[in-house]
Parts: C-alpha cells; structure tokens; sequence
C-alpha cells in the first residue's frame, strides 16, 4: 500500500522540516538508520525463534519501514491520537500504536537522550541542567482531551 504522506514528503522535500520537525537528509538518515536496526532486530529474533512455517510466510506489514518512521515522527512531532494517525496511514489505532512504540524503542538505545532522560538517569547532571536552565522561561502548551472510560468502570 503506498502512503500518501511519504509520497507527499518525496515529493515536496522542503515540507519536511514543518511536518516532521527535522528536514529531508536528516530524515534520510534516520530511515537508513532505521532499516539497518529493523533488520538487526529481526535477526536476533530469527536466531530465537522456533519456526513452523516456512521463512517469509503468514502476514507482511501494511506500511513500509519508510512509512512506519513517519508516522511515529508524526506522533512525536504533532502529538496525534493513534485513532487519527490510524485514519492517515489507513492502519487500525492499535497498529498505529504498536508501530509506534516499536519504533520508538527501536530508536531509543540509537539515538541521543534529551537533556530531561540525561537527568532522570543521572541525579549528579541534575544540578548541572538546573544551573543551564535558570536563564530560561519555561512555556508549556498544553490541551486536555476526555479519555474515554467504560460505563461501569468503577466496578
């Protein structure tokens, strides 16, 4: 199935930036580092796994790798609900969540921490980021949304 977003993203490279938050070499990269640890992945746990069927059976994913980045980007960068970026990618809401969390921790190990994650990890870094940020006004933006709960969710 061909997305209409990466078509988008392909064809109008310099909308990157505004979409995604990083521009069009930068996401290049990202998707072959992406692919690179997606078949790393993939061989740990074909090293693993007790097999029945044959190799390359059963299911194939409805988007590509490509197409998979971007919408975990997309969730990070615009803050969607998995039911709208299901309806984009025209994937159900719990494959638009499992896509992106298993990108996201697929990249997790890869990719630089936020200064945030550094002192989560590090109390010692804390007063360090403290001192760095005391010349800064923090602005938060922020919306609420209902969660939806079951009727007799008390029980």
């Amino acid at each position: 199935m061909k997305s209409y977003t990466w078509a988008y993203i392909q064809k109008y490279s310099k909308q990157t930036k505004r979409l995604l938050g990083i521009d069009y070499q930068q996401l290049k990269q990202l998707i072959a580092l992406g692919k690179l640890l997606n078949q790393n992945n993939k061989e740990k746990i074909e090293k693993t796994k007790t097999r029945i069927n044959q190799s390359g059976s059963g299911n194939h994913p409805k988007l590509s790798e490509e197409e998979q980045i971007i919408l975990m980007l997309i969730y990070l960068r615009h803050n969607v609900s998995f039911q709208f970026l299901g309806l984009v990618f025209q994937v159900s809401e719990s494959t638009a969540h499992n896509i992106f969390t298993y990108w996201q921790k697929l990249f997790e190990g890869e990719l630089p921490p936020s200064l945030l994650e550094q002192v989560k990890k590090s109390q010692d870094e804390e007063k360090l980021v403290i001192e760095q940020l005391k010349d800064y006004e923090l602005i938060v933006d922020s919306a609420e949304q209902p969660i939806e709960r079951p009727l007799d969710y008390q029980e």
